[in-house]
């Protein structure tokens, strides 16, 4: 771990606290808190330039890497995909005209982004759980024991395919491709 020094770590928290109000102050300009104070041309180009602030502060914010491994475990993946989705859904439904159409278009693809955040986490999962799996060491049966170990049943063994394993090799690559590791 390494230690930055105290006026690095006072640099990056007042870098954060300005994202994260410039944030803030982009959505509540964005959701009409400009038409408490603005009217007509003045208020729609507040709330255009509060949707324009929120989008670049919100895009740089999740790139940060705790923001990141938070927003892509699976299940804020699964609440943000059903939550998004039930929303457009209703949104299309309860809302009249163009707005119901364009709020539910916009929450349907926030959804379908988060349901291709599950499936990509679902490929690199099983990817991991391939590459996993051929790195553990493979257990080969010995072709001829020179000494006889009784079975479960005090039986001695009866067919190679009932001989012993021997044990994996640690620190050598242990393939079947790879026949130098056994003895």
């Amino acid at each position: 771990m390494t230690s930055t020094s105290f006026l690095t770590r006072v640099k990056s928290f007042i870098a954060d606290l300005l994202l994260w109000s410039f944030f803030v102050a982009g959505l509540a300009a964005s959701m009409g808190g400009a038409g408490a104070f603005l009217d007509g041309t003045a208020k729609t180009a507040a709330t255009f330039a509060g949707i324009a602030v929120s989008l670049v502060t919100g895009s740089r914010i999740t790139k940060k890497p705790k923001i990141k491994a938070f927003l892509s475990s699976r299940p804020v993946l699964w609440f943000l995909f059903l939550f998004n989705g039930g929303v457009a859904a209703a949104a299309y439904f309860t809302m009249d005209g163009v707005k119901g159409i364009a709020t539910a278009a916009g929450m349907g693809l926030v959804s379908l982004g988060a349901g291709g955040g599950l499936v990509s986490n679902y490929r690199q999962g099983a990817l991991a759980a391939r590459e996993a799996a051929s790195e553990e060491p493979y257990l080969r049966p010995v072709p001829e024991a020179s000494y006889q170990q009784p079975t479960h049943n005090g039986l001695y063994w009866q067919s190679p395919s009932e001989a012993p394993y021997q044990p994996p090799v640690r620190g050598v690559p242990n393939r079947p491709e790879d026949d130098t590791s056994w003895a």
